[in-house]
């Protein structure tokens, strides 16, 4: 037996070690973001757009097959923040890419 504490968890009714309670409450808290295909998304992937999509205040269009490189989740599991050359603050709906 550790010498971990335990602590008692309100949603299951157990008492759990400390650490083991916490990976679960962080693994509930993670968003989980998939882009148009399924596949699960992470900061730092790359993403090509699935179809052409105009810019609002910039614009511009962006026109399918483009790259946009080291993507960033926000705390929304449909948004992705990017960087593109020439656009500040853009901000993609994870429904029109797909990873690279």
């Amino acid at each position: 037996m550790s010498d971990e504490d335990y602590v008692y968890d309100e949603e299951s009714g157990e008492w759990l070690p400390a650490s083991e309670l916490a990976a679960r409450r962080a693994a509930a808290d993670a968003v989980e973001v998939r882009d148009a295909v399924g596949n699960l998304l992470a900061d730092g992937d790359q993403v090509t757009l699935i179809k052409d999509l105009d810019v609002k205040g910039a614009g511009q269009t962006l026109k399918q097959g483009t790259l946009i490189k080291s993507i960033r989740l926000t705390g929304d599991p449909q948004e992705i923040d990017c960087r593109y050359p020439g656009i500040k603050g853009l901000v993609l709906r994870a429904e029109f890419v797909r990873k690279r």
